[in-house]
């Protein structure tokens, strides 16, 4: 028996005994040793299991996450700028990520005291917002080693300014942001009862430190370092979801303040304008404030993974 090869193009439509599907004829000249014709079928699900994929990746680009740096320590040369497009995203992981569970097993309900328990999840959801976002952002080289950036996640957006000093291929950079928070949403399962995460409103600042290496012809670059920064996140309103007027129609407010500190790492690789970075980045928060009134502390890690192409114009 011959070889099936894809140099090979198919002729048409093969049909034996009331099926079609495609063969490539010119490999199997006797029907004797022809394989089994695969389907028309087969092509149709599999179409549409793609299709599936892609759709399930295109809805969970809309929850929330956090703002990644997806920059090296080296700056921009002055009147250079930046594009950046791509994904971040954030996982609770450890006491955070038990603190949503907990609150799924102790629902809220309107009229009935509110269990610490989901107090302390409530407050991770919308401090933390565990999530997968798009990332977009732009930066500009000011010359001198100043650069500055904007940047928008499903969350929120991100305004930064920083300053590099290199020395041949090494480069330092210390910067400050300021962000603001306007939306949220939860990824895995159905949201928390009576938390209204798309009225999340907030703000918050960082600092991040970075050293970091770039060749010479600027095709690799490496960094890594430490950020820090603190966030608050407020809801004037939670709404229930529940058919029948609740026994209580007064508001739940959340105000959540949270801390963090932790390191941060990526690498670039890339060939001319256009390069391919990846960052992660493992941060400790300390998440602490008042659900309905029901005060809450939640200490715990996160880690937030993004991916992003750049282009330089």
């Amino acid at each position: 028996m011959n070889t099936l090869t894809t140099s090979k193009k198919p002729q048409n439509f093969y049909r034996e005994g009331g099926r079609s599907g495609v063969v490539f004829r010119s490999d199997f000249p006797n029907k004797s040793s022809r394989p089994p014709a695969l389907p028309v079928k087969f092509f149709s699900e599999h179409s549409a299991r793609t299709s599936g994929l892609i759709a399930s990746v295109a809805l969970l680009a809309g929850c929330a996450s956090g703002s990644p740096l997806l920059h090296p320590a080296a700056p921009l040369p002055k009147g250079q700028v930046r594009g950046v497009a791509g994904f971040s995203s954030t996982f609770a992981v450890g006491s955070a990520a038990k603190a949503i569970s907990e609150a799924r097993a102790h629902p809220s309900v309107a009229g009935v005291a509110v269990d610490p328990q989901f107090s302390r999840g409530a407050l991770v959801s919308a401090a933390l917002a565990p999530g997968v976002a798009p990332f977009f952002a732009a930066r500009v080289g000011a010359g001198r080693g100043f650069e500055g950036g904007l940047a928008y996640t499903g969350r929120g957006a991100r305004i930064d300014v920083r300053k590099a000093w290199s020395i041949d291929d090494i480069s330092i950079s210390a910067g400050v942001g300021g962000s603001a928070l306007f939306y949220g949403a939860s990824l895995g399962g159905e949201p928390l009862p009576r938390v209204d995460l798309s009225s999340l409103r907030g703000y918050g600042f960082d600092v991040p430190l970075l050293v970091g290496w770039e060749s010479a012809a600027g095709a690799y670059s490496a960094w890594g370092g430490v950020r820090a920064g603190f966030e608050h996140a407020q809801i004037a309103a939670v709404t229930s979801e529940q058919k029948s007027p609740p026994l209580s129609t007064g508001p739940a407010p959340l105000s959540a303040d949270r801390a963090y500190a932790g390191g941060v790492g990526g690498v670039a690789i890339g060939l001319g304008p256009i390069h391919a970075a990846m960052e992660v980045s493992v941060s400790y928060q300390s998440i602490v404030g008042r659900y309905d009134g029901v005060r809450g502390f939640v200490g715990g890690i996160s880690v937030m993974p993004a991916g992003a192409l750049w282009w330089r114009f």
